[in-house]
């Protein structure tokens, strides 16, 4: 288990953590739009990797306008944790791009939707928050939703599911690993070492890959790296002024807007076995936050 650290000093407000995590999952929503529409005709790793490097550069030019230049940012309470999160990101954002071609936006996210179980699940060995009977009791019922949605052993399973699942779960752990080293280091050095984690990352990979980007594809390439340094730029500076309890349910809306794309832009349809599935996941995973809301108080 990770060890407690002293608390950052940075302000808390809940009602601005909640709209900056609101608009978080609509700029998500929109950004995995972009990206599935890309990966129909360019590999993923090449996509990722170009947003990568766009999201590196940014945040080197945004480091350079701080107080103190790049080298206040390069400091790091966390040297090998800052790393390993823009690390696990870029191995997220591949797998899900992935699963965006293979299952569609729609049962991708319902899937997806569970990571807020496993920050739950996680929280106690990582952030070292104690997960009491009723807690654990939410997340059993909302994987029990999951496999619903998975509906393994059927002939229409499919295992790029699991893809989905193994997203969920590193996405669940850079979430909270970015509101551990909020604890010591600024949003500033978090969102650089992102950036240059995945970059990095991804530059290893995602090279052997390239093919030349044509036409209008550069529009929807340039859209798609705006967004991605938008969004993960949101997410630390919500984690950043208010409790991940506070303002996780509002996550949920992720899955509102990509099923939305998915319906409108992608002609995808909605199956039965997802709206249960995926119902029993969200309101677990609300259970779980209340409790942990609760006992917070």
């Amino acid at each position: 288990m990770i060890e407690d650290m002293t608390p950052n000093t940075t302000t808390q407000n809940t009602r601005v953590g909640i709209w900056l995590m609101i608009a978080t999952t609509l700029v998500f929503a929109a950004q995995d739009g972009i990206s599935r529409h890309l990966a129909e005709s360019y590999p993923v790793q090449m996509v990722v990797m170009i947003r990568f490097w766009f999201f590196a550069g940014f945040a080197i030019t945004l480091a350079a306008r701080q107080p103190g230049g790049i080298r206040a940012v390069i400091r790091t309470q966390h040297p090998w944790l800052q790393p390993l999160r823009g690390v696990l990101l870029a191995i997220e954002v591949c797998a899900i791009v992935l699963t965006f071609l293979k299952l569609g936006l729609v049962e991708t996210h319902a899937v997806f939707t569970c990571y807020p179980l496993i920050v739950a699940a996680l929280s106690g060995p990582i952030l070292g928050e104690k997960v009491d009977w009723r807690r654990w009791m939410a997340i059993l019922i909302g994987f029990v939703g999951v496999l619903i949605i998975l509906k393994p052993g059927a002939a229409m399973f499919s295992p790029w599911a699991l893809v989905s699942m193994l997203s969920a779960f590193l996405f669940a752990v850079y979430g909270l690993l970015t509101r551990y080293v909020a604890r010591k280091d600024s949003a500033s050095v978090s969102f650089f070492w992102t950036g240059i984690g995945g970059a990095v990352t991804m530059t290893l990979t995602g090279i052997w890959y390239w093919t030349p980007i044509v036409g209008t594809d550069w529009l929807w390439m340039g859209t798609l790296c705006c967004t991605a340094c938008m969004s993960h730029w949101l997410l630390i500076k919500a984690f950043a002024v208010a409790e991940a309890s506070a303002i996780q349910p509002f996550a949920y809306l992720q899955l509102v807007w990509a099923s939305g794309i998915g319906l409108v832009f992608f002609g995808e349809s909605i199956r039965t076995n997802v709206t249960i599935g995926a119902t029993l996941v969200v309101t677990a995973g609300l259970f779980t936050l209340w409790r942990q809301k609760i006992r917070a108080c």
